[in-house]
């Protein structure tokens, strides 16, 4: 991509992070949970048509901003590739964004809000040393930036950009989609796979540059329903059941060090969220999560035989668990299509990046797109310190994320000619 595009992603980044995009799990019922998303994805789908992509739309029962700009390739071979970003931002204050440019950033402290004496500080935050001459850009310390994902949305329309003023390059069919409450993880199960007619794609979400996911833990919410008998405490013998004091034996049964705190890698863990304790009922909800399938059914068989031994000491069954399954891990499916990793590393090495496969501890809109037989890794938007005040992005990393879009489609012309690289993951 041209050196002058930095300045034109630079300004879109800026333009779309002053769009409070927050989502709010408690309006689930709404498409998209929050007015602003649906403000930008109508800004995406102006820009998309003055950039003047073959076709361009908003989607009103998924609430994805779609995009296809089609082949200028006489090979029909090459397939449709597609690239999907997410139109909000996480639970942080993002009302009145003003987002700070710090041009030949010197890799010094930056006071961002002198007031609150707010300070982003390589000493807290050592990545901002790999930054030194970039042009910076923060927020003013009081909201989040917006990096996650706007970053990944700029990046896309740029490089959509690129190939409609460059005609001669070869492409096959790209499409793109910018979809609301990914923070919140229903922009991927609301997301109509009809809207892409391609072999795969990646989301651009989170994550250094070089970096590539494609696995995720499995996941999966357990809610514990406890039902006691409430009586006066005077009369309370043998009569009395308290639903407190059987959750809390429920949580004392919990493995101690299976943690969000002391794991990591691809370590799983059952974390509690939410603990309501009154003396007739309580209820717990908790999530699983595990790389690995069979230690994630471990745990829901844990969870259950805990449930089950502690109504085996209560007077008749008083508890009772409930599994939602949230998502799979990518890994499943991906790694019997190991195509469209080998395709991104190939891309990766050719813009000189070190390419770095990081297991996920998450999950990405890419879950739900692969179970919906698009598979979906995950690549990288170039930001840093995602959900909170000092977010950040540099002008140079839009452009480098950018320039990887471009990449990766050209790379797969050149495959789909020459013979694509299928190698097994495990052997990469």
């Amino acid at each position: 991509m041209k050196e002058l595009e930095k300045k034109y992603l630079e300004e879109l980044f800026i333009e779309y992070a002053k769009v409070n995009t927050r989502s709010d799990a408690t309006k689930k019922q709404f498409v998209p949970t929050t007015p602003g998303q649906k403000v930008l994805a109508k800004k995406i789908v102006a820009k998309l048509k003055q950039i003047g992509v073959d076709d361009a739309y908003y989607n009103e029962a998924s609430g994805f901003a779609i995009g296809y700009l089609a082949s200028n390739s006489s090979d029909k071979a090459i397939t449709g590739v597609g690239f999907i970003a997410h139109l909000d931002t996480a639970d942080y204050p993002a009302e009145n964004i003003s987002p700070k440019v710090h041009p030949n950033y010197a890799g010094e402290p930056l006071t961002l809000n002198s007031d609150k004496n707010i300070v982003l500080d390589p000493k807290d935050f050592p990545q901002l040393k790999q930054l030194v001459g970039q042009t910076l850009i923060t927020s003013d310390g009081t909201t989040l930036l917006g990096t996650d994902d706007k970053a990944g949305i700029v990046a896309i329309l740029g490089a959509l950009k690129y190939f409609k003023e460059n005609p001669e390059v070869e492409h096959g069919d790209i499409y793109v989609g910018f979809g609301p409450d990914e923070e919140i993880g229903l922009g991927g199960k609301r997301f109509l796979a009809t809207d892409f007619d391609v072999e795969f794609a990646y989301t651009l979400d989170n994550g250094q540059a070089g970096e590539l996911q494609y696995e995720t833990f499995n996941a999966s919410q357990a809610t514990i329903e406890i039902e006691g008998t409430a009586v006066h405490p005077g009369n309370a013998y043998k009569t009395l059941v308290n639903a407190v004091l059987i959750a809390q034996d429920i949580l004392n049964e919990l493995p101690k060090d299976e943690v969000p705190e002391k794991t990591k890698e691809r370590e799983g863990f059952i974390l509690v969220t939410k603990a309501d304790l009154q003396l007739d009922r309580a209820t717990l909800e908790l999530i699983i999560r595990d790389f690995d399938q069979i230690k994630f059914r471990q745990k829901e068989e844990l969870i259950q035989k805990i449930v089950a031994q502690c109504n085996a000491k209560l007077d008749r069954p008083r508890v009772k668990v409930t599994f939602e399954q949230q998502y799979e891990n990518i890994a499943n499916t991906i790694t019997k299509h190991p195509y469209v990793v080998n395709l991104a590393l190939a891309a990766y090495k050719k813009l000189g990046l070190t390419p770095k496969i990081v297991p996920f501890r998450g999950g990405t809109d890419g879950n739900f797109i692969t179970q919906k037989g698009i598979p979906t890794p995950n690549l990288f938007n170039g930001g840093g310190n995602y959900h909170g005040r000092y977010e950040y992005v540099t002008s140079e990393q839009l452009l480098l994320t950018a320039n990887t879009v471009v990449t990766i489609v050209e790379e797969h012309v050149r495959q789909t000619k020459s013979g694509r690289d299928e190698r097994a993951l495990d052997n990469i």
